[in-house]
């Protein structure tokens, strides 16, 4: 079978480490169960051999088939070698040479920034850590350390920092969900959810004429319409500054659904009492 092997070089990977590789099958292979992987040199994207992969493969599904039935469970097209691959180049990088280090926030938050360089120069006593941008945090290597920065790296890894979270309504139209994070705030702001429902249904006759009569056969247009307004619709009071819970239950309430739901969230950010930014997906 002709296969894709791909694979992640981990951080600091040394010469001689073994990494787990994928397998996935490119031609019209059934399955890649019971297979074997023939030795496979893995290739960056500077056309550098990185690492060596060989093994035999292992797959989470099966599949069977007869003459008039068959069964697939899972993908039994795509497996993994466990410690498959073993790394013949290095990426050169010597973390306990260098001076000053950045780190990268996950997440990019001014408030989490702050609090983290705040936490580290506690622990150090003295400015060691500054907050470059939403995303940086620059350290420089104090001299109780004696040049080595991963101790410091390592007292680090112990701080407990509570990372801010943004006022955000994602909505995900595709498939109606809604999530709203807990600092979500309404400002008073009236909702009514209309109900007003037209149906339109076609039913053409057909004229048929008597019998040696002298007329046509025609498609005589029969049309029916329908409109149903509801009169249970409620104009409902939302109060201002209120949570999360309180505002779900009041929506809820009104018997409105997600689909609903995300036209009335657009709409309030439309008239700003929605105190959150709205991310659509």
């Amino acid at each position: 079978a002709a296969v894709m092997v791909t694979a992640n070089l981990p951080p600091f990977s040394t010469q001689g480490t073994r990494i787990d590789v994928s397998v996935s099958a490119l031609g019209n292979a059934a399955s890649l169960q019971g297979g074997t992987l023939l030795v496979t040199p893995l290739v960056g994207a500077d056309g550098e051999v990185y690492a060596i992969a060989q093994g035999s493969v292992a797959i989470g599904g099966f599949s069977a088939q007869a003459d008039a039935a068959s069964v697939v469970r899972g993908v039994p097209t795509a497996g993994r070698i466990a410690n498959g691959g073993l790394v013949e180049r290095e990426v050169e990088f010597k973390l306990a040479s260098l001076t000053t280090l950045r780190l990268a926030l996950r997440n990019p938050d001014l408030t989490t920034s702050r609090r983290i360089a705040l936490s580290i120069n506690e622990l150090i006593g003295m400015p060691t850590a500054e907050p470059l941008d939403p995303g940086t945090v620059r350290i420089d290597l104090p001299r109780e350390y004696d040049g080595n920065i991963v101790d410091l790296l390592t007292d680090i890894e112990q701080l407990i920092v509570e990372p801010d979270l943004a006022a955000r309504v994602v909505i995900d139209e595709n498939s109606g969900i809604i999530v709203m994070g807990q600092d979500v705030k309404v400002s008073m702001v009236a909702v009514a959810q209309g109900n007003l429902t037209v149906t339109i249904a076609e039913t053409p006759e057909v004229s048929q004429p008597l019998p040696f009569a002298n007329g046509q056969t025609a498609i005589v247009p029969r049309s029916e319409l329908f409109v149903n307004d509801d009169p249970d619709a409620k104009l409902a009071i939302v109060p201002e500054a209120v949570t999360l819970k309180q505002l779900v239950d009041g929506l809820n309430a009104l018997g409105i659904g997600p689909r609903d739901m995300i036209s009335i969230l657009q709409a309030i950010k439309a008239s700003g009492a929605l105190q959150a930014d709205i991310e659509v997906l």
